[in-house]
């Protein structure tokens, strides 16, 4: 029997969602299987919507898996809580057609990355968030997001090393909004290149303290490497928000 379930969890203290060999910590997804395993008595391999990296936490993560047994989804999500640490969370699970894939049936990916705009940082937002003091021009920001919609060469937003011979990708909506020291980018795409959204937002951040221009950062657009762009935002502030599939009960309110 095929599921489908939505996660939350806090990446702070894993090692990504990957599991790897050679890497020392755990990973979400190596967390994840061994709850199931504990459940089905064998190993569950686990396909996942989009990869995070280290330090990147997530609210709402796809995933899905084949259990060897029929089981009621709120009896696995139930069983899941129970065997995995604080830090991972099962909201949601429910039976779905052998044909869904958590990362290939998927439309597109959100992600919403949070800086906080003063010194002091509540303590317990501080895990979350880039605490980032520096004055910013909004109305560049929001022209930057503008500029990032569409279909554009990416290339100089992959980590290097990371970034495959095809760089381009569709970004469909991108937006800015603040409400007091908290500002939030928030970005929509069909995939996205490795570290792209924090180095985004590094970029970004040249772009809002006035050290670079829109026609600068346009420019990266067009294939540009990565030593052009800025610098890697840190992996605190990103999370996974949303998956968008044609219909999905897991997002029932």
């Amino acid at each position: 029997m095929k599921y489908a379930a939505k996660l939350s969890y806090d990446g702070s203290n894993f090692c990504g969602w990957q599991k790897q060999k050679g890497i020392e910590g755990s990973t979400v997804q190596e967390t994840l299987e061994n709850a199931l395993a504990i459940l089905d008595g064998r190993h569950v391999p686990v396909t996942v919507a989009g990869r995070t990296d280290k330090g990147v936490h997530a609210v709402g993560q796809v995933v899905s898996f084949c259990m060897s047994s029929n089981w009621e989804p709120e009896k696995i999500r139930n069983a899941l809580d129970a065997n995995l640490p604080e830090s991972v969370t099962v909201l949601r699970v429910l039976g779905v057609p052998d044909n869904f894939s958590a990362r290939h049936s998927a439309l597109w990916r959100e992600y919403v990355y949070f800086v906080w705009k003063e010194h002091g940082c509540p303590p317990h937002i501080r895990p979350f968030v880039w605490k980032n003091a520096s004055q910013w021009d909004h109305g560049r920001i929001r022209e930057v997001c503008s500029a990032i919609e569409g279909k554009h060469d990416f290339r100089a937003f992959c980590r290097l090393g990371d970034c495959p011979d095809n760089s381009i990708r569709t970004v469909i909506k991108a937006s800015f909004s603040s409400r007091g020291p908290l500002c939030r980018v928030r970005v929509r795409g069909k995939s996205f290149l490795t570290n792209m959204i924090r180095i985004l937002l590094g970029s970004i951040d040249l772009v809002a303290t006035g050290k670079r221009d829109i026609l600068w950062f346009e420019s990266l657009l067009q294939g540009k490497s990565r030593e052009d762009a800025g610098p890697t935002a840190p992996a605190m502030g990103l999370f996974l928000w949303k998956v968008g599939y044609e219909y999905s009960p897991l997002d029932r309110s």
